[in-house]
């Protein structure tokens, strides 16, 4: 089973389009998302014109700030500021990466947790491991919404994550645990990770090596979920080596066209519930 992230975002955007369309019948106003890009990176800019496009379809008010790349990070955390106070701004997202003379931790700490869409904010991180109510960051939770389309029941599951980051490692492992599965995180330092993953039900790479992942690495009938994108001379490929793993998965995203379309529909989703948390 190849598991159709396009086909999954486009079904959760239409289901977060209706639900907009009952919160401006209720409220009289719409959920705000704010993006700023700072700088010129290619790869933000393409996200960043995704994000727009996608808020706007669905209904939302959607605006993006731009600033270049010599910005002074007082002007930044003094507009974020500013937008903690907006009411009409349900969301912020700043996005990464940022010029190397800003703090991305002063930033992301200036952000209000109840408008923090990506869910780096310290105290939704620390309500997420908790098991609080909190905003997940998107990948990860793109994640979670795919998986449960294979299998709504992951109790008991062996799940290995490939990678420890903030970004997602970390976040995936705590909704992994959260739906009962016993989970190892993996990570450069790891002496035998194939051997770990020939003993998962589950496994989710996000690492940034191309075709990690190989076909002996995985047992027959794992759910197999690649959050890599990495460019290579032959093109686009995830962390996980498609055509072998294919063959002995019961399920795999591709790449590109499985997590990345969910990431984006997940920001909406969570702008939206940012909105309902401020509203009722």
């Amino acid at each position: 089973m190849i598991i159709d992230g396009k086909k999954t975002a486009a079904e959760l955007r239409e289901k977060i389009k209706k639900e907009i369309s009952k919160l401006k019948s209720t409220y009289n106003a719409v959920p705000g998302l704010t993006v700023i890009l700072v700088g010129e990176d290619p790869a933000s800019k393409i996200y960043v014109k995704n994000k727009e496009k996608f808020a706007k379809e669905v209904g939302m008010n959607s605006e993006v700030i731009r600033y270049p790349a010599d910005l002074e990070e007082k002007v930044l955390l003094d507009k974020i500021q500013e937008l903690n106070k907006n009411k009409r701004v349900s969301g912020i997202l700043v996005q990464l990466p940022l010029p190397k003379h800003i703090d991305k931790r002063k930033v992301i700490e200036t952000i209000d947790p109840r408008k923090d869409v990506d869910g780096f904010h310290p105290m939704n991180v620390g309500n997420l491991s908790s098991g609080y109510d909190s905003s997940i960051p998107c990948t990860p939770l793109g994640c979670s919404l795919l998986l449960k389309k294979v299998e709504k029941n992951l109790s008991g599951k062996s799940a290995v994550v490939i990678g420890r980051s903030n970004l997602n490692g970390k976040p995936m492992t705590q909704l992994l645990l959260k739906e009962n599965c016993t989970v190892t995180v993996t990570h450069s330092k790891t002496k035998d990770l194939k051997a770990e993953c020939q003993r998962a039900d589950i496994i989710i790479a996000a690492v940034g090596i191309p075709k990690l992942v190989k076909g002996d690495w995985v047992k027959k009938g794992t759910i197999v979920i690649d959050v890599g994108i990495n460019k290579t001379d032959s093109g686009i490929v995830g962390d996980v080596d498609f055509d072998q793993v294919s063959k002995v998965a019961k399920a795999i995203t591709p790449v590109p066209g499985g997590v990345g379309p969910m990431t984006i529909a997940c920001l909406l989703k969570n702008t939206v519930e940012c909105f309902k948390k401020s509203n009722i």
